[in-house]
């Protein structure tokens, strides 16, 4: 594929998150790339005020609404919409590198058909100010895609790059009643597909501004797996197990938080340890409390379901 080629599809769902939707749009306007190589499909989710505004002062930038919930059923909805012989998966909280696009078209062509790319993610970080015990954290610990991709065979969906006709071999994402890129890229391992892990195509993520947000996310992805862990045969035991193991993990972790090139200072260290085991504490007591439960998925809300 020459770098001059077929136009890039970035698809983008959103549910009501307008100033971290306006931002991530902003980022794409500024992609080292020739605008006339790409377009932009935003599908709202069914946020209370929908972003007809924000997309409009966009130009290039296109709106969509899908009414089933979840953001597997959302990207869907923008790939159905697509033109782009290439489609590229960002989320709405996240900001593009400069180079993220062009990298992502200088790298497609290099390995063999079959190949999907996933990149980097880097929490975002506001430069004049102090960095914060989440950011600490999160930049120790989230968003590990490189990990994703070369031990687990899957990438994360905020960073994701495809050709659109592998894309319909593989099939649509799940809805939101498991975790759609794990399933995505599970069912691409099937079909044959490999994933490659790129360096240079690298995404912003913020990091979460409080303690309860963080416990959220992890609230969300723990529900899916035991979803999923139900239906193995036995699975209790092992259930109580990996909690047991979470929960005891900080002390093989703490030399992650002392070794690692993405946070500097003492000071950070300290509080992304302090975090490492409140945050650990909470996922062990959350898998234990939902073993008699069973509980539906809500996306990007804070709601009890």
């Amino acid at each position: 594929m020459k770098l001059n080629g077929p136009l890039v599809s970035v698809v983008i769902p959103h549910l009501n998150q307008p100033e971290e939707l306006e931002a991530c749009l902003c980022s794409l306007d500024a992609q080292h790339l020739d605008h006339a190589l790409y377009d932009i499909i935003v599908v709202d989710n069914g946020s209370a005020a929908p972003p007809d505004a924000i997309v409009a002062r966009h130009s290039g930038a296109r709106l969509l609404h899908e009414s089933r919930p979840g953001p597997g059923p959302a990207r869907n909805a923008g790939v159905r919409d697509a033109t782009g012989e290439v489609l590229a998966f960002i989320d709405a909280d996240c900001r593009a590198d400069a180079d993220w696009l062009r990298n992502a078209l200088q790298a497609l062509p290099s390995p063999p058909d079959g190949t999907i790319l996933g990149g980097d993610v880097r929490i975002w970080h506001d430069n004049g100010k102090p960095v914060t015990a989440i950011e600490a954290y999160e930049g120790v610990f989230a968003y590990r895609f490189k990990l994703y991709i070369e031990r687990h065979g899957f990438s994360g969906t905020g960073n994701l790059v495809v050709r659109r006709a592998d894309f319909a071999t593989i099939g649509p994402f799940a809805d939101i009643a498991v975790a759609e890129d794990i399933d995505w890229g599970r069912r691409a391992c099937d079909a044959g597909f490999r994933f490659r892990y790129d360096p240079q195509m690298i995404v912003y993520h913020p990091a979460r501004r409080t303690l309860r947000e963080l416990c959220v996310k992890w609230d969300r992805q723990i529900q899916h797996a035991i979803n999923i862990t139900r239906e193995t045969p036995g699975w209790r035991i092992r259930w109580v197990g990996r909690a047991l193991a979470v929960l005891a993990s900080p002390a093989i972790d703490f030399l992650k938080v002392l070794s690692s090139d993405r946070i500097q200072g003492t000071a950070a260290r300290l509080k992304a340890i302090l975090v490492l085991i409140a945050i650990r504490a909470h996922r062990a007591q959350k898998m234990l409390s939902l073993m008699g439960e069973s509980r539906r998925i809500v996306w990007n809300r804070d709601t009890a379901v």
